[in-house]
């Protein structure tokens, strides 16, 4: 199994992508693991357009790869204003439901706060109807972060159970991969009729 973890922040060493490093070493079941640390690829503001995607000058034709090749995804956001970031945003709407649709994904929201709720209502809301990925039911909320996953030799209850938290949720993504899969190898096998006048959501 393939996971690949994104780090939705549009700054360098943020602490999503902190958060993102602990959750790929973490997720011991998958026997394959890459990142994406989205501010690093220059990516086009999405207009609706194909082909400006596949512009040189961008890497999306490395990215729609990792994509297509993953069998699960977490997607990490800080939370900016209460909200996902517009570049995680962004990236969602060039998904191509080719690489995505019926791949599970556990959502994370960053907080430097004790807030982070309202970034997970968002996406679960509208960030993946016509990519057709799906959000689990766990998610993650990693509050007051740059107190949590730094390698610090004392370790404290709070961030001890975030990490008991962080293993069962990982587990979870690892069963919802096994489960989707099947239903994608299916769907390939065996297509509804006329299903691609089904490819978005409503």
């Amino acid at each position: 199994m393939k996971l690949l973890v994104v780090s939705g922040s549009q700054r360098v060493q943020s602490q999503s992508n902190k958060v993102a490093s602990y959750l790929a070493g973490a997720a011991h079941e998958f026997n394959e693991m890459s990142q994406l640390e989205l501010c690093r690829y220059g990516l086009p503001f999405w207009d609706g357009e194909q082909s400006s995607k596949f512009d040189e000058s961008h890497s999306w034709e490395m990215i729609s790869s990792k994509l297509s090749s993953a069998d699960a995804m977490i997607l990490i956001t800080p939370e900016w204003g209460g909200m996902a970031s517009p570049l995680l945003k962004n990236f969602l709407l060039m998904c191509d439901l080719q690489d995505t649709a019926h791949k599970p994904a556990l959502l994370v929201s960053v907080s430097k706060g004790v807030s982070g709720a309202y970034p997970i209502a968002e996406l679960r809301m509208n960030a993946l109807k016509n990519n057709k990925i799906v959000a689990i039911p766990d998610h993650l909320i990693v509050r007051n972060v740059a107190e949590v996953l730094g390698g610090a030799d004392i370790i404290t209850e709070r961030e001890r159970n975030l990490k008991a938290r962080i293993n069962y949720s990982l587990n979870m993504l690892y069963q919802y991969a096994k489960a989707l899969k099947t239903i994608r190898t299916q769907h390939q096998s065996e297509p509804y009729p006329k299903q691609q006048e089904y490819a978005y959501g409503m």
